[in-house]
């Protein structure tokens, strides 16, 4: 079932892609694995998923453990806590969800005593939503404009989750502001700012975020199922 709802995404993704006037190659499928078995990642990834998104850091230590995401890229795209970030740093190919300075200097400070450079996405709360962290446009300007301070860190995009879409349509005019807003900070051209990576559109808005420029969506009801929040 995971690799026949895969497939079906990619023929989904690839229509939208050429609707757009777009090359299906640009965009990449992130599966969201959040309370999904290393079994599972696994069938994902041997269906062709292009990197695998985790939510929590409990979930990414087990699963890496276990080998669950051999063969494809892992990424953290959930809530990090900064008591948690020497968990996450390192050990996965990006972090997505990054949604506050404060988290950035911790990143920033993991980065160099690992002597590493992490590749991150700001987080930003697009719609102002109070339920939702994030930066706003305006802060992430500015943290853009201070990268230059963050020599272990490599600013790759933007992330954003805008609001549940009802309708189809309705969120493009929030994927349309981050890629506006991915455009002013790529050109200021600083020295570790690489943007490329619009990280946004999820099961019920994929398909127009793609039209809005999207080169990443993530997935996880559509290609798992939806989840039992009631099991523990």
């Amino acid at each position: 079932m995971i690799a026949k709802n895969i497939a079906e995404i990619r023929r989904r993704m690839d229509a939208a892609a050429i609707a757009a006037g777009r090359d299906p190659r640009e965009i990449l499928l992130c599966a969201a694995t959040k309370m999904n078995d290393a079994p599972r990642v696994r069938q994902a990834i041997a269906a062709g998923v292009d990197c695998c998104g985790e939510n929590r850091v409990q979930e990414l230590v087990a699963k890496s453990a276990e080998g669950a995401y051999e063969g494809a890229p892992v990424h953290f795209i959930g809530r990090l806590q900064t008591n948690k970030v020497k968990q996450v740093v390192g050990n996965v190919d990006l972090i997505q969800s990054v949604d506050r300075p404060a988290l950035l200097e911790c990143i920033e400070k993991e980065a160099a005593k690992k002597g590493i450079i992490q590749d991150i996405l700001l987080e930003i709360n697009i719609a102002g939503e109070e339920s939702k962290a994030g930066f706003t446009e305006a802060e992430a300007l500015e943290i853009s404009d201070k990268m230059s301070n963050f020599s272990h860190c490599r600013l790759r995009g933007l992330m954003a989750i805008p609001p549940v879409s009802k309708k189809k349509g309705e969120n493009c005019r929030f994927f349309s502001k981050i890629l506006r807003l991915s455009v002013d900070i790529e050109a200021k051209k600083q020295h570790n700012i690489i943007m490329g990576i619009l990280s946004m559109g999820m099961t019920d808005d994929f398909e127009d975020a793609i039209a809005c420029g999207s080169t990443m969506i993530r997935i996880g009801t559509a290609i798992f199922g939806a989840r039992d929040y009631d099991r523990k």
